[in-house]
């Protein structure tokens, strides 16, 4: 049972994903852990997913380069994980995979409740409506990220039954785009992100998917450093356009961020994640502000401000 700050859309509980059919399998290659450090919500590791395999009964491809596992541990040692990734099937489909996970205090095994973004006009259209749990372990031994998903329908919750609980007096870290409002103040730092070629999952659940992978980059002016190969820009086009950039900044003196910059154009909300006790906590505040990308050599230029 997540607590109420993170259900994963299962408020009544995560029921045991084997009691379900299994979906699919995947060994997603690990590349480096990133150890972010305590930040405001708790200790946060990046994993790294360099691609991967996957197969089922009804499907079956590979995992591409650039995913994202979110790992956070709070200070209770309770997890709450998300798992980004892009699929492509073996008759080339593309569908964005998004995980939502929990678990208590030292179990290994994260509990998932798996989202699929698949083309409506696909034969893995399925997945847009199906119930799915499973699980995520991180196999040292194998240098993987090992994720087993089930389809649940009609599965209930089982005793006996685990209840998670926030720590009292800490932020809880956010599923959904944050929201602000207000004017742009003075600047803070300016990006120059490269970017990959672009893949359309196409008209799906929520709208049009588009995936803009982030290859690279740099930073100037309060944070000056680099971008780290990995995580995306999440598009969904629909009768606005909502940007959901996800990635990674290394600074010129080895300290990690965790971004998220989304919302329409127009109106994008950045929040990061910085160590607490680093030189760069100022900015766990989030109250902030972004441009909309602009063009740049490869890429696309965003300048971050601060709110008023």
């Amino acid at each position: 049972m997540p607590d109420p700050s993170w259900t994963c859309g299962t408020p009544a509980g995560i029921v045991p994903p084997t009691r379900g059919r299994l979906v699919l399998r995947a060994a997603a290659q690990l590349g480096t852990i990133h150890d972010v450090g305590i930040t405001q919500y708790g200790r946060r590791r990046i994993l790294d997913v360099k691609g991967g395999t996957f197969t089922g009964e009804r499907l079956g491809g590979t995992l591409l380069p650039g995913g994202l596992d979110l790992e956070l541990t709070l200070s209770n040692g309770t997890t709450e994980l998300e798992e980004i990734n892009v699929l492509r099937t073996n008759d080339g489909t593309l569908i964005y995979f998004r995980s939502c996970g929990v678990a208590p205090s030292g179990d290994s095994t994260v509990r998932i409740v798996p989202d699929f973004e698949a083309p409506n006009s696909s034969p893995h259209a399925w997945l847009n409506t199906g119930t799915f749990a499973g699980t995520r372990v991180v196999n040292t031994a194998t240098n993987t990220i090992e994720l087993t998903v089930y389809d649940v329908s009609g599965v209930s919750p089982a005793e006996p039954l685990i209840q998670l609980t926030d720590p009292a007096g800490q932020p809880n870290q956010l599923w959904n785009c944050a929201a602000g409002s207000g004017t742009r103040g003075a600047t803070v730092f300016t990006e120059s992100v490269t970017l990959g070629s672009s893949l359309a999952v196409g008209a799906s659940k929520r709208g049009t998917r588009n995936i803009i992978p982030i290859t690279g980059g740099t930073t100037s002016g309060r944070v000056t450093g680099s971008i780290l190969a990995g995580g995306a820009d999440y598009q969904l086009i629909g009768s606005t356009t909502t940007l959901d950039a996800r990635y990674t900044l290394l600074t010129n003196d080895r300290e990690l961020i965790l971004v998220r910059n989304c919302g329409p154009f127009g109106r994008l909300v950045p929040t990061f994640e910085a160590r607490a006790a680093g030189p760069y906590a100022f900015l766990n505040a989030n109250t902030w502000l972004s441009s909309d990308p602009g063009p740049a050599s490869g890429g696309v230029s965003i300048t971050f401000y601060e709110r008023r």
